[in-house]
């Protein structure tokens, strides 16, 4: 090629052995096969980019090579591992015809014209195809199986990285520093951003300090830090955080204060990791490359799944690869497992408890009922029934140990029950003045104090004693929310708005402003998305961070009921509500159309929740004075099972 004596040179002697040959052999066939098999080596050899710079035809597949190359005993391949060697003399093949060295050997004098034409015309491989071939090569080196790369790499002609990346990644893990940080130099020139040399640098003297001090090489660790990681300049708040390891009495306290694990192949390992980050891929693989992959796949699956609502598992041997992810819609929960008629009225309100083992229930009845949820079989049973509420209960908030239940009646009533769950006596009573509306109710995270109002006025915060600790005049409350900072009260008014109310500074600022009446909501538990159910249109999802309206939940009838929607599921993945078409709606959290629309009750459905630690199971309270649970379909028959189906309609279209 242009530029590369030595490529045309190779050629030529080629060439001229052939002709040689031809002088004294009598198979002119085979000479003349021969000629040809030289003039094609001469040709990819000039297509294969001989002529060009060195760099790119080494970070290229080498499909000049038939097969595999030869490479001398003890030596190494272009990928980086060990060659196999047979007495110390390589071996190779082409087009399956094994040839042992000086054996002298050519192909049969049958070869034909379309064998020559064969070997011409041999596929490149693609950019794609090369990087699979060096992925799976990268994995099964992980793995142990050496011979098994060398094979693949010969045969397909790629190389798995660059060869000085290969003897910088030799020397780190054998722990000669010196020349490891020679080979830099050499990697210079294939880096992007040639200032990460210094970075790089760094990483490695650190290493070789780190190893000095742990072997007790103290005057040696000295050394490089004042001659060698202090002229750097780089890191200076690192340095000294170094120079403070000088004072560790042993290598156990030193591998503590480092956080690190020890001079071994573990902390090699980990080393060379953060350098590779600093390398282009052409020339170092990143570690584990074709693991992270199929963790990705894994995990876009099942964040696409619409009804996945278990914990994430990273670890690749959990899950099987050969077939996608997919839930079913039978593991959700959208089928009746139980029927709860104990009250004999409207039931304005559930909710269950922080740590998912209690449900409570509210009703127009006058009574609370407090139900046991079996660990096992996820049935609820009748705890304790808690009476004498005369004007209803329409709103119910557990303490954050779920020792206290609070009940609130509806607009007319001004008193507020704060019941001891445990012992099912009352606490106390609160009532300031019989012109009061107590109709909403928070807790603060500390559990020692709550937060109450209503719509003629009131906005308290109280102890659990009763006694008015705070008091804001002219705030018409609608619902209530205390963040988890432990001063920010979330309220929403009868002017169509959120706003943070701080009593420790007594300042307040808008958070949400809707157009319609805002008649509930709720806060995911990290207090950055709100849901709000909106008056005449339905369930809506908020940003409190950036105070933007995130996204419209389609298909939930919402009038100027009160109805009370919740986050659920694994990570609060999915939102319900109840609506007044008797249905609760199911929704993932980034879709606005249902996945999931559940029938059984015959009136409006007041209010839905969703177990905190059981993510299969939910609750909702309905007008038709049941409480239904809801959870994944029962073990049963195939054909049976298909007739559940009716119970919770497919919106997977």
């Amino acid at each position: 090629g242009a530029g590369e004596p030595g490529a045309s040179a190779v050629v030529t002697g080629l060439s001229g052995v052939v002709l040689g040959l031809a002088t004294h052999s009598p198979h002119t066939q085979a000479i003349h096969f021969n000629r040809s098999v030289v003039n094609n080596l001469s040709s990819s050899m000039q297509a294969n980019g001989a002529g060009q710079g060195q760099e790119s035809s080494e970070l290229s597949c080498l499909n000049s090579a038939q097969n595999g190359e030869s490479s001398s005993a003890g030596g190494t391949h272009s990928n980086g591992l060990l060659s196999n060697t047979d007495n110390g003399n390589s071996v190779g093949t082409s087009n399956g015809s094994a040839s042992g060295p000086g054996t002298g050997t050519s192909a049969p004098s049958t070869a034909s014209g379309s064998d020559v034409g064969s070997l011409k015309k041999k596929k490149r491989l693609t950019q794609g195809e090369e990087d699979v071939i060096r992925l799976i090569g990268q994995h099964l080196h992980g793995l142990g199986l050496n011979q098994t790369v060398d094979l693949l790499m010969q045969e397909s002609g790629c190389r798995l990285e660059h060869p000085s990346a290969t003897k910088f990644r030799n020397h780190v893990m054998e722990g000669e520093w010196d020349k490891a940080e020679n080979d830099l130099n050499e990697l210079r020139a294939l880096m992007h951003s040639p200032n990460a040399i210094v970075r790089m640098k760094f990483l490695l003297l650190q290493q070789k300090y780190l190893e000095y001090l742990e072997d007790g090489k103290v005057l040696e660790a000295l050394q490089v830090l004042r001659g060698e990681l202090t002229p750097l300049k780089y890191n200076t708040d690192r340095i000294h955080v170094l120079s403070g390891y000088l004072m560790c009495s042993h290598a156990e306290d030193l591998r503590a204060k480092a956080e690190w694990e020890g001079k071994g192949t573990a902390s090699r390992c980990r080393l060379l990791d953060k350098l590779q980050t600093y390398l282009p891929p052409s020339v170092m693989l990143p570690p584990r490359r074709l693991q992270t992959l199929l963790r990705q796949a894994v995990e876009l699956q099942r964040d696409r799944c619409l009804y996945h609502n278990t914990k994430l598992d990273n670890n690749l041997d959990s899950v099987s690869l050969l077939l996608d992810h997919v839930c079913s819609r039978k593991q959700f929960p959208c089928y009746t497992q139980q029927i709860l008629t104990e009250h004999c009225n409207e039931v304005w309100f559930c909710k269950f408890s922080n740590d998912g083992t209690k449900l409570a229930t509210g009703s127009k009845d006058t009574t609370v009922i407090i139900w046991q949820v079996d660990p096992e079989s996820h049935q609820l049973k009748l705890l304790r029934t808690l009476e004498g509420h005369a004007y209803g209960v329409s709103y119910l908030a557990w303490s954050p140990d779920d020792t206290y239940l609070i009940a609130c009646g509806p607009d007319d009533c001004s008193e507020l029950w704060l019941w001891n769950v445990q012992t099912g006596e009352l606490r106390t009573k609160i009532s300031q003045s019989h012109e009061d509306s107590l109709t909403s109710v928070a807790w603060n995270p500390d559990g020692k104090r709550f937060v109450t109002g209503g719509q003629r006025g009131q906005f308290y915060q109280c102890d659990l004693d009763g006694n008015l600790l705070d008091s804001w005049e002219g705030v018409r409350v609608q619902c209530l929310w205390c963040l988890g900072d432990g001063r920010t009260v979330l309220a929403s008014d009868t002017h169509q708005r959120i706003r943070g109310y701080n009593f420790e500074d007594l300042t307040d600022r808008n958070i949400v402003q809707e157009d319609h009446p805002i008649m509930s909501f709720t806060v995911s538990k990290n207090g950055r998305l709100a849901l709000l159910n909106v008056a005449t249109q339905g369930v809506h999802l908020w940003d409190l961070q950036d105070r933007v309206l995130v996204r419209k939940y389609q298909g939930v009838t919402q009038g100027f009921y009160t109805i009370h929607s919740c986050f659920g599921g694994h990570n609060e993945d999915f939102i319900a509500s109840g609506s007044e078409d008797h249905k609760v709606y199911i929704w993932h959290r980034r879709g606005e159309l249902p996945i999931a629309e559940l029938t059984g009750h015959t009136r409006t459905v007041n209010c839905v929740s969703w177990n905190p630690a059981i993510t299969g199971l939910m609750a909702s309270a309905s007008d038709d004075g049941t409480v239904r649970v809801w959870g994944p379909a029962p073990f049963l028959e195939s054909q049976e099972t298909d007739g559940l189906n009716e119970n919770c309609s497919n919106m997977d279209s």
